[in-house]
């Protein structure tokens, strides 16, 4: 491969299979001199990531294939195949599959450094997962302020 680009074909990239999905990393912090990360997420029917924000990072997210529920600052948006959404830093987000189905996209992270978080992740143990002060730690090292659970959802209200 030459030194002046990369290519990462279907499957390729380092990757991280987690028990609610398993994303690819396609561009890396270190490609994009820390300018983005570009990442491919799939994610599994199990998959809900909580109220959280940055507040130095934005987050794009481009849905691929199936529906996922988003919740950003305040409302609910189902988005399907060729939706795009745009999250600014400082605004609470959280999000679902819907219909709890799998489904597929691309997430750009401006400026770069969530592949770096994923590989920290990739090395730890139960026994960190469970250590508050280490999680706490690493959410502020890469700008994760973690707000609480996923909202309830209107389609699952009485």
């Amino acid at each position: 491969m030459a030194e002046h680009y990369t290519l990462n074909r279907a499957g390729e990239g380092p990757n991280y299979n987690w028990e609610n999905d398993h994303t690819f990393v396609k561009v890396s912090s270190e490609q994009s001199g820390g300018a983005y990360t570009l990442m491919e997420d799939n994610l599994k029917a199990t998959f809900a990531l909580g109220l959280h924000r940055h507040d130095t990072h934005a987050e794009t997210f481009y849905v691929m294939e199936g529906e996922i529920d988003f919740y950003v600052d305040g409302d609910w948006h189902r988005c399907g195949a060729g939706a795009t959404l745009h999250v600014p830093p400082g605004v609470p987000h959280a999000c679902r599959v819907a219909h709890g189905e799998p489904a597929r996209m691309l997430m750009i992270f401006q400026p770069s450094g969530f592949d770096l978080f994923l590989a920290e992740l990739a090395t730890m143990t139960e026994a960190d997962f469970a250590d508050e002060a280490k999680m706490a730690a690493l959410n502020a090292k890469y700008d994760i302020v973690q707000l609480g659970p996923v909202p309830v959802h209107p389609d699952d209200k009485d």
